[in-house]
């Protein structure tokens, strides 16, 4: 991925943090077929080495959890993204010389998959995943709430899969390139459109000003 110095991501608590905000992952690969991605939700679970690793689940049916051991995918975990109009430049009325972009965060994770057949081991991983996303709910539904034979019938149809992060590149690019005056005037701007996506973005925005004007 391109990645100008001052866009670069490098704390691992930020990238943990947007992994496990926003945990759908794009998996890329090389399938049979050519290029081949799919779309994943992911727990991910710090090691006691290494960078950690991705935890899921996908249908026995689908060709990814066969990939080699050796073979490497690209996870890419996209977080908040907006436009960026030039109207939202201070700058704009002083020389015009302003244009358009876009504001976006980005992870991507360098992984090699093995999976997971044990019928156990699966069942952990789904229930750990159905608690941390059941969690804001006012009365959480757990995996126990659906009929064992249910589950162990269901449990007979997917794939454990856990993802070893080798190598891992985070984008936060949320206008470190402007003075502190465009990036004061941005936030305004992304306030004043009052969406969720915008307002993620200008505490991105206001938490990143670390260009020296």
């Amino acid at each position: 991925m391109y990645c100008p110095t001052h866009f670069q991501e490098e704390k691992p608590a930020e990238l943990v943090g947007l992994i496990e905000q926003f945990p759908l992952a794009t998996v890329i690969y090389q399938g049979d077929d050519g290029l081949t991605a799919d779309h994943i939700p992911l727990l991910y679970e710090a090691t006691p080495s290494g960078l950690g690793k991705l935890m899921g689940h996908v249908a026995k049916n689908n060709p990814l959890w066969q990939v080699a051991p050796e073979q490497e995918l690209l996870l890419v975990f996209q977080g908040p993204s907006t436009y960026i109009s030039p109207n939202w430049y201070a700058s704009k009325s002083e020389a015009g010389k302003v244009v358009p972009t876009w504001n976006y965060a980005v992870v991507h994770a360098h992984c090699t998959l093995n999976a997971i057949h044990d019928p156990a081991q699966v069942l952990r991983i789904i229930t750990e995943l159905t608690d941390k996303n059941e969690a804001a709910q006012g009365h959480p539904w757990r995996v126990t709430d659906a009929p064992a034979e249910f589950t162990k019938k269901l449990l007979g149809n997917i794939v454990g899969i856990s993802l070893e992060i080798k190598r891992w590149q985070g984008k936060w690019k949320v206008s470190q390139n402007q003075t502190q005056q465009n990036r004061q005037s941005v936030i305004e701007g992304l306030r004043s459109e009052d969406s969720d996506a915008q307002r993620q973005m200008a505490l991105l925005v206001q938490s990143h000003a670390t260009r020296s004007d």
